[in-house]
């Protein structure tokens, strides 16, 4: 029996960061699906028994539920000794760029997304403010990974697995086709998809997917 249980759900890009990190490490986990379509992250009971802050991923380790994936893959870096950078250096640059995409890159992707592929009625200004905002952390991603193998330098971390998260979602998804407008990102997933053990978004995360409108 795994150690590990995590609750999400199929399109959360923040549930894949858990999930690879974790397959990467040649870890097993017991996938708990949750329906968060129906809102039941919003309920006061599952608040009381999952988690208060109302969110998903929740990792459990050993029955300890652990919330927030930056300080999850930082914790399980350092257990597992892997993909969490050689000396200080590296160390803080990672810690860096783990900010950054949890501010920036994965969380204004994973609200245009949602918005886009998830939602109904989307307002068409909303989406539009918010493509350009992804545009641009996705040009400064593009020049990081142009003239290196990895975010940090030559090996993967734990950066490159929280920022390639919702970038490795299907085109139809995102929006984008990076192999046309950034393609020095979709050298980057590639070499991320060459890790040994890499798996894709839906192969770890399946069960019932949310309604799509477009």
């Amino acid at each position: 029996m795994s150690r590990f249980r995590l609750h999400y759900f199929p399109e959360s890009g923040n549930s894949y960061k858990l999930a690879l990190m974790l397959t990467l490490c040649g870890e097993t986990f017991e996938p708990v699906w949750t329906d968060f379509g129906s809102g039941v992250t919003w309920t006061p009971a599952w608040r009381a028994t999952v988690n208060p802050m109302g969110e998903i991923p929740v990792l459990e380790d050993d029955g300890r539920k652990l919330t927030q994936t930056g300080p999850i893959l930082l914790q399980l870096a350092e257990r597992f000794g892997r993909f969490g950078g050689r000396g200080e250096p590296e160390k803080f640059e990672v810690l860096r760029w783990l900010f950054w995409d949890n501010q920036k890159l994965s969380g204004f992707m994973a609200s245009y997304r949602f918005l886009r592929t998830f939602t109904q009625k989307a307002e068409p200004a909303v989406l539009k403010w918010q493509r350009r905002r992804v545009d641009d952390f996705l040009s400064i991603l593009e020049a990081q990974v142009q003239t290196q193998p990895f975010v940090v330098g030559d090996e993967a971390t734990i950066a490159d697995l929280s920022i390639c998260a919702y970038l490795s979602f299907p085109a139809d998804e995102t929006g984008y086709d990076f192999g046309v407008t950034h393609p020095s990102i979709q050298a980057w997933l590639r070499r991320v998809a060459d890790l040994p053990g890499w798996r894709p978004p839906y192969d770890l995360l399946p069960g019932p997917r949310l309604p799509r409108f477009t």
